[in-house]
C-alpha cells in the first residue's frame, strides 16, 4: 500500500498485489488448486464525510490514467480536488475507526 495523496479533505491509497509465488500443491482429489486472483486498485477516502470508495477494475484504470496525466501535466489543488470529488461522489461505504 502506498499513499499517493494526502490532504485536509482526501487521502488516496495505492494497493498493489502481494504476489508471492507458491509451490504448487494439490488438492486431495489430486488437481491443482485454483489460483488466486491478485486485484490491485485505489482506496479513496473523503475525511469530511468519514466516506471510501475502492476503485479497482474499469475504475481504477480510468483513475490510473488521471493520475497519470497529474504528473504529465501539474494541476493547480482545485484541479485535483474536483477530480477526486467526482469520484468521492460514488462512495457509500461508512468509515470506521478500530
Amino acid at each position: 500500500m502506498q499513499t499517493l495523496y494526502d490532504s485536509d479533505r482526501f487521502a488516496v491509497l495505492h494497493m498493489e498485489p502481494d504476489y508471492q509465488p507458491t509451490p504448487p500443491i494439490l488438492c486431495a482429489d489430486g488437481r491443482p488448486p485454483a489460483q488466486a486472483l491478485t486485484r490491485y486498485g485505489f482506496a479513496l477516502v473523503d475525511k469530511r464525510r468519514a466516506k471510501e470508495v475502492y476503485l479497482d477494475g474499469e475504475w481504477a484504470e480510468l483513475f490510473q490514467r488521471e493520475i497519470s496525466a497529474w504528473y504529465d501535466k501539474p494541476s493547480c489543488e482545485e484541479q485535483v480536488q474536483a477530480i477526486l470529488e467526482s469520484y468521492a461522489s460514488l462512495a457509500q461505504t461508512p468509515m470506521f475507526v478500530h
